[in-house]
């Protein structure tokens, strides 16, 4: 089993998008069995993949999200969806995915995750991996789609993680980003003795033609980011953030180019594990 996160320290750039889409393509194209885990507190997969009504109803029906993983013991929380509450940590082994489609599982995101505190030393950012560790011989791969900010979910993370991916919106903020994702990153490998790699970089809501796509390659082609461009990207275009909040997926679109290009970076991904 194989797990990758995707990160990068600035929102909108189609993280989320990617993570998705990644995960179908693997469960879809290459048969493989596969779980995404949404970390990120705002659980944009979450709302990408189940209706309001659905997680409602799943929350309603006691199951499992994220904060499964991370709650201890017992304790009181305020839900959205029922109000004051006590709840009783389960073990881990007890916690059970979301089925989304054949192949494809999610641990779906919880708002509430920013309620839960977590203290210097006591481990718990050591949950999700010791989770994954348990149920690796259920899944081919692991897609963890992380928060845009330095926290204990995004360490959480990368500490579960044997591969980091950064999607890239080609513009000049999200340089500033990735040179900072990459300090915080290092730090991290060296403190927590990290093995984690770097997967490499996919441009995304590219406009092929414009100044800013072609500044943006050349600025990460001269730097230490040279090598890890992948060659396909997403394209801008609307339908597929329209088609996202209805629970499509890009392989469903009328859009060629669309899929090519996601099938090419999920292809090019899998050659990078390989190396």
């Amino acid at each position: 089993m194989k797990v990758i996160s995707l990160i990068n320290m600035k929102g909108g750039v189609g993280k989320t998008t990617m993570a998705v889409n990644i995960c179908d393509c693997l469960a879809t194209r290459y048969d493989s069995k596969v779980l995404l885990v949404d970390i990120d507190p705002q659980f944009n997969a979450t709302q990408c993949l189940m209706s309001g009504d659905e997680y409602v109803k799943y929350l309603k029906a006691g199951k499992d999200t994220i904060l499964s993983i991370f709650e201890k013991d017992v304790r009181a929380y305020a839900s959205s969806i029922d109000g004051p509450s006590t709840k009783t940590a389960k073990k881990l082994d007890e916690i059970k995915a979301c089925n989304i489609k054949k192949n494809f599982d999610l641990i779906p995101g919880n708002l509430n995750l920013f309620q839960i505190e977590m203290a210097s030393g006591e481990g718990r950012e050591n949950r999700l991996s010791k989770y994954l560790k348990g149920i690796s011989e259920q899944y081919d791969f692991v897609i963890i789609d992380t928060p845009p900010t330095p926290s204990i979910w995004m360490t959480s993370a990368l500490i579960a993680s044997d591969f980091y991916l950064i999607p890239v919106k080609p513009e000049p903020l999200s340089f500033t980003g990735i040179d900072l994702l990459h300090g915080i990153i290092e730090d991290k490998r060296e403190n927590l003795d990290l093995k984690i790699k770097c997967l490499g970089i996919i441009y995304t809501m590219v406009e092929e033609d414009s100044i800013v796509f072609r500044q943006a390659k050349a600025s990460l082609s001269s730097g230490r980011w040279k090598d890890y461009q992948y060659k396909k990207f997403m394209h801008k275009r609307t339908v597929i953030a329209r088609e996202q909040t209805n629970g499509g997926f890009i392989l469903s679109l009328d859009k060629d180019e669309c899929k090519v290009a996601l099938v090419g970076i999920v292809k090019e991904m899998l050659k990078r594990i390989e190396r």
